[in-house]
Parts: structure tokens; C-alpha cells; sequence
């Protein structure tokens, strides 16, 4: 199958390339309520399912138990930019689990921030683990092992915690196969850029996925009680799911707890739309993430969102971006595909 083009970048007026892809919109009781392309090829769904491999960070009570804020769960479920307040809280969970930096296995790169890089190199230091995108989510990793630790020393409990066969992995990985209803040990698996697995699944479970996290319907009660919290947290504290000017961050800051969306690498995003009780998952061919899934994802939100005036302007300014060059002229857009434009659920 040769999936529909869903985004189309503009010069002059004329379309200069384009971007093909596959989505899916389901309700909580697994109904497809719209679709383009193929939803049924599995593709790893990368960062986007951060919300979900949260959920037993919650449902073991070792975010009750830790004490953990609102700010510390929203970063559990972030790909953040590395900013000095993701640095601090990723600090902070880590502290409330009786630990350090050391413990960290997502590895260390420079921040996603450029002002957060800069502001390091002048001060003449290099990016710890607490620096990567995924420190929040490792962090809560480590949370959910000082609840399983059980009087075993946590640092010797902890280590080796990103192998599949290791029982935090093992229990974060449920949670995804709970909720998606993939069956995880039959699918390909890989290895996400932070070390832990990824395992390919198909649109149509993880936009199911997304419409069970937005609703309850089909989980346990505490997935479900933990999936409420989180939705909370994040619509508490935005920036820390994504940082300044991040598509996420922006979007959840003025919708609040009408959409969760979360991006993840290669051009895949899903969303939760708990007034409605709908998941979203979208996949574009290329891989493109920024460019292309952005744009995407901003359209369905128009096309499924409850929103006013001023809410559909601002989504609309995503949705149809102008692309301009370092002098500021405007060169072209980036806009919703007609295919795109013709999703209603």
C-alpha cells in the first residue's frame, strides 16, 4: 500500500516535496473512526509512548510513595530540551529514590536547548545523563525499582535496569503490551536511542493504546487511576514534557487536559483526547518529525479538539506554518494535505 501524502511544503506558491504517511483514530472500545493509509504495519513508536511506559510509576504507588509533583510526573512522559528546571527535577526524582546521576543508563548528550548548551559550554562543562531527553522517563524507571528493590540495595538492584529481561523493563514493558494489546513477544524489537527496548506495533493499537489512557476503558484500575494522574501532571506542568517553544509544551499549555500529545522520533506521534475518548497515532514514511509529523498531528487536533476562536487560530498557525529564511523573509508553508484536511471522527 502506498500511504497518502499528509503534508506538503510550498515555494513560490508550487509544492516543492511532500510527505507521505499513515494515522489512525480509534475510540476506547477499539472502533476506527477514521484512518489513511496502512494502520496495520508495525512501526516503533519510539518517545511517543512515554505516557505509558509511566503508567507503573503510578500504579505501583511509587509516585505516592516518593512523593513525587506534579512537575517530576509531566518530565516521566517528556522528551525535554535539557533546560535547567528538566535538569533540576530529573535531579530531584532521582534524590527522592535515595540515588544519583550514576545510576542513569540513558547516557548523556548535549541539550536539545541551544541557550542550555551554550550557557554550559561557557561554563565550561560537559552535559551529564541528567542532560538527555530521557533522563525524566529513566528517572521514573529508577522510582519504580526502589518500590521493587524490596531491601535489596538499590544501586545493585538497579543496574542493567534498560535490559528486556530485567524486572523494571519487564514490568514497564507490560504496561505497554496492556495497553496497546500487541503482543510484544512476537514483534520485532529494537533498541530506542536511550537504551531501552522498542518494540514495533501497529497504528491501530497504539491510537487504541492512547484512547484507553484517555478514557480508562479496557485498563486495570490502577493503569487507569495512573493514566488519569498523569494526564493531570502533564496539563499542570506542560513545559516539562517538552521546554521552551516545543510543540507539545505549547499545545498542552493552552488546551490543557483536552489533548496529551507526544512526540517520538522517525516521525511518530500519538495523542490522547480524553473529551472525546479518542486516540491518535500517526506515522509519515519519511521519518520527518519537526517538518512534517508537527503539522500533522496540529490538523487533527483542529479536526478532533473542542476549540474556540482563538484556539483554532493558533493551531491553524501550525497547521499551515510559514517557513522563513535567515533574513526573514517569507520563503514558503508547510501545510495539511487535502487527505489530511478531509479526517473527521
Amino acid at each position: 500500500m502506498t500511504n497518502p501524502v499528509l503534508v506538503e511544503a510550498l515555494r513560490g506558491g508550487h509544492v516543492e516535496s511532500f510527505h507521505r504517511g499513515a494515522l489512525a483514530v480509534l475510540d476506547a472500545d477499539g472502533a476506527v473512526l477514521a484512518s489513511l493509509g496502512d494502520i496495520d504495519r508495525p512501526i516503533f513508536p519510539r518517545s511517543a509512548v512515554k505516557a505509558l511506559q509511566a503508567l507503573p510509576l503510578v500504579a505501583s504507588g511509587a509516585a505516592e510513595r516518593l512523593k513525587l509533583s506534579d512537575e517530576e510526573l509531566a518530565l516521566a512522559c517528556a522528551s525535554h530540551q535539557g533546560e535547567e528546571a528538566h535538569v533540576r527535577t530529573a535531579a530531584s526524582m532521582l534524590a527522592k529514590a535515595g540515588v544519583d546521576t550514576s545510576v542513569l543508563e540513558c547516557g548523556a548528550h548535549w541539550p536539545y536547548s541551544e541557550a542550555a548548551s551554550r550557557t554550559l559550554a561557557a561554563l565550561g562543562r560537559a552535559p551529564s545523563a541528567l542532560h538527555n531527553n530521557c533522563s525524566g522517563k529513566h528517572s521514573g524507571f529508577v522510582c519504580v525499582a526502589c518500590l521493587m528493590a524490596d531491601g535489596v540495595d538499590l544501586r545493585h538492584y538497579v543496574k542493567g535496569y534498560v535490559k528486556p529481561e530485567h524486572p523494571v523493563m519487564r514490568e514497564i514493558s507490560a504496561a505497554l503490551q496492556a495497553t496497546t494489546g500487541w503482543d510484544l513477544a512476537t514483534t520485532p524489537r529494537g533498541t530506542d536511542g536511550c537504551s531501552i527496548p522498542t518494540f514495533a506495533i501497529p497504528l491501530r493499537n497504539l491510537a487504541h493504546a492512547f484512547a484507553r489512557f484517555s478514557t480508562g476503558v479496557g485498563l486495570s484500575d490502577a493503569n487507569a487511576r495512573a493514566a488519569k494522574r498523569l494526564r493531570a501532571a502533564v496539563a499542570k506542568a506542560p513545559f516539562f514534557v517538552g521546554g521552551s517553544a516545543r510543540f507539545d509544551s505549547r499545545v498542552m499549555q493552552l488546551l490543557g487536559e483536552r489533548v496529551f500529545c507526544k512526540v517520538g522520533a522517525e516521525g511518530v506521534y500519538c495523542a490522547a483526547f480524553p473529551e472525546r475518548g479518542l486516540g491518535v497515532a500517526i506515522k509519515m514514511d519519511d521519518g520527518n518529525t519537526a517538518r512534517a509529523a508537527e503539522v500533522a498531528m496540529a490538523a487533527l487536533i483542529e479536526a478532533l479538539a473542542r476549540l474556540d476562536d482563538d484556539e483554532r487560530i493558533f493551531m491553524r498557525e501550525l497547521s499551515e506554518l510559514t517557513l522563513r529564511n535567515w533574513n526573514g523573509i517569507e520563503v514558503g508553508r508547510l501545510r495539511a494535505a487535502e487527505a489530511l484536511r478531509g479526517v473527521r471522527a
